[in-house]
């Protein structure tokens, strides 16, 4: 088994450990924010942190209306750029901690009046000794190049700091999150079977909105970094604004479809791809997005799109891990890139 398939079963347990080990210290914290409300958040990160922090800026603006803007890090680091951050809440996001242009982010937010956040996986990073406030993912240390684990930790620690701030939907809800995950990587049989028809898949198209727009990003860069396939991601809003027109007979398309707002828009979608005559996977519990469906993984555990992105996910990284194997690659080593890259 690859490192990357192990990481992905492994996440049950680090949510559940995340859960009970950073609950208090995040409602901790969150007490001294209600205090001194921000005015603005400011999320920074890369990669596939960068996707979970998309989730984040979702998340946090419908729980607790104070505007989220995704940082621009170059503004930072290559403009060197004096912003007015006074009242403002800036949360660096990292698996490593090392992220060389998300901690001079940090420490220049710092420097503009900021109060600074650090999401990461590593105690002794570098983002955790210079932040004001460190959250920390209990993953254990993840080996493979791919992100799973601490994918899904950093949009755990989202869920807490939503709840935490307030957002009584989610009191209890957080805490089935491990078991909604257990029961996604259930799926994994019926993935293994669905992944040969795709060994010489090239390009497709990964679908989602709202809460799920995140994992959409995320799919699509698990395909690219571990199965060298060219997979672009939409919006379905933006999907049907000119990209539609890539769709072909038999282009892959794969359509994230949780329960709530956006399901009527993802059917749409559906069923125009299908109309094209596209080669269709969906990704749902929800049985009118999966009847027209030409392949279906179907989520066992049905919940609501608040809580879905994290037992949505855990199919489509089984997905890529597997595809990667059919493809007789190793996922765990793609080409070209390292566990922690650099940039400024």
């Amino acid at each position: 088994m690859s490192l990357m398939l192990e990481e992905i079963h492994q996440q049950p347990v680090a949510i559940e450990r995340t859960i009970k080990r950073e609950s208090k210290k995040i409602e901790g914290f969150a007490a001294r924010l209600k205090a001194n409300r921000p005015r603005l958040i400011v999320l920074v990160a890369r990669g596939s942190s960068d996707n979970a922090a998309l989730f984040g800026r979702y998340l946090i603006e419908m729980t607790t209306g104070i505007p989220v803007s995704l940082a621009a890090p170059a503004i930072h680091t290559l403009y060197r750029t004096k912003l007015d951050l006074r009242g403002a809440l800036v949360i660096g996001i990292s698996q490593s901690g090392e992220g060389v242009d998300i901690n001079f982010t940090l420490e220049n937010s710092k420097r503009c009046g900021a109060t600074t956040l650090a999401i990461t996986n590593e105690a002794g990073s570098r983002m955790a000794k210079l932040a004001d406030e460190t959250f920390l993912i209990h993953a254990g240390h993840e080996r493979s190049v791919a992100a799973t684990k601490t994918y899904t930790g950093q949009l755990l620690i989202f869920h807490l700091l939503a709840r935490a701030l307030g957002d009584d939907r989610q009191k209890a809800e957080v805490e089935r999150l491990p078991e909604l995950a257990e029961a996604s990587l259930a799926l994994r049989p019926r993935i293994e079977e669905m992944v040969e028809r795709y060994a010489f898949m090239e390009n497709c198209v990964v679908v989602g909105r709202g809460l799920n727009y995140a994992n959409a990003f995320e799919f699509a860069i698990k395909l690219i970094e571990t199965c060298y396939v060219v997979a672009e991601r939409f919006s379905s809003a933006d999907f049907l604004h000119g990209p539609i027109a890539m769709v072909d007979c038999g282009f892959p398309v794969f359509i994230f479809a949780p329960p709530g707002p956006t399901l009527k828009g993802m059917k749409e979608v559906l069923e125009k791809v299908n109309g094209i005559g596209a080669e269709t996977i969906v990704i749902s519990s929800e049985p009118a997005a999966l009847k027209p469906a030409a392949r279906k993984i179907e989520i066992p555990q049905r919940t609501g799109e608040l809580l879905s992105p994290i037992p949505y996910i855990i199919p489509a990284q089984l997905f890529a891990a597997l595809l990667a194997e059919a493809k007789g690659l190793s996922p765990d080593q793609p080409r070209s890139l390292q566990k922690v890259t650099k940039t400024v």
